[in-house]
């Protein structure tokens, strides 16, 4: 049998008296029957520590072990991949020095664009975005975003570029799915989500339009911004290593909001929204 041994986050705990007991990634306990199977051998198989071939009861419980996910060949650290290194990191420094530093401590290569450039509010064309073959780019605005500003880069999936966005609204930030292939949720389909869901539309609307005003701003705290940029990081991580979803919604259907005061972070499934055919005009 090949060296395997177990997947991080799950451990085998020595309970007196009632014999061998798994510790799973989410946390729970489950009890091993290990039969007659030599207890100190079977740690040594799930440690990875040997691989020497033993009878038949012990297998039953390593390949039970397989089975549950539990056990893993090779190293289990990804390595970012060379070709998807190249990442375009746009917009507000307060969120993308902290989102470069975590980045390049991944692996990747963060490329940040001049300061006047990034966190401009003027729309940018596709081929601004895709100067420099960025294999993903990712914006993040301190505030609202504002009408069309996104409307290119939405179109970067379609050249092969994955594309990931966060803002702030408020005490609340939003980090959008990853859109890493034509068909996957664009900023206009959430935007679009969001309007058709909450009664206070017109308002939503008027929000995003500019028609606010504020008193004291609320300023990002470093804690808030470190959480915003390992969001961003873990999710570009997944999708450049092709991790799978250990929990909750998959990265490409998932819109996350950030209560900012408490560092809450909640989930809500979100789906891209299908092209309607116009209406058939009528000839009088």
């Amino acid at each position: 049998m090949s060296r395997s041994r177990l997947v991080p986050g799950v451990e085998v705990v020595a309970v007196p008296g009632r014999g061998l007991a798994v510790r799973t990634q989410e946390g729970e306990f489950l009890s091993v029957r290990t039969g007659r199977a030599d207890e100190d051998v079977l740690l040594s198989r799930l440690t990875g520590v040997t691989t020497d071939p033993v009878g038949e009861e012990l297998e039953r419980v390593v390949r039970a072990f397989e089975a549950a996910g539990y056990l893993a060949e090779g190293p289990q650290d990804s390595q970012w991949p060379a070709a998807r290194r190249d990442i375009r990191v746009l917009g507000d420094s307060v969120l993308t020095e902290p989102l470069a530093a975590q980045l390049a401590a991944l692996g990747a290569r963060p490329l940040t664009t001049e300061a006047a450039t990034a966190s401009g509010r003027s729309p940018v064309g596709v081929e601004d975005l895709l100067d420099g073959d960025p294999s993903a780019v990712v914006w993040c605005l301190d505030g609202p975003v504002p009408d069309g500003l996104w409307d290119a880069a939405d179109t970067l999936p379609g050249h092969g570029v994955a594309w990931l966005r966060c803002h702030r609204e408020g005490w609340q930030a939003y980090v959008e799915p990853v859109a890493a292939a034509p068909g996957d949720v664009t900023s206009a389909h959430v935007r679009s989500r969001r309007l058709a869901a909450t009664a206070a539309h017109r308002e939503l609307a008027a929000y995003w339009s500019g028609s606010r005003t504020s008193g004291a701003p609320v300023r990002l705290t470093p804690p808030a911004a470190t959480l915003l940029a390992a969001l961003l990081a873990d999710d570009l991580t997944r999708w450049a290593t092709g991790a799978p979803d250990q929990a909750g919604l998959p990265a490409r259907r998932r819109l996350r909001c950030v209560d900012l005061r408490t560092l809450t972070v909640t989930e809500h499934p979100v789906l891209p929204v299908p092209v309607v055919a116009p209406m058939p005009r009528k000839e009088i």
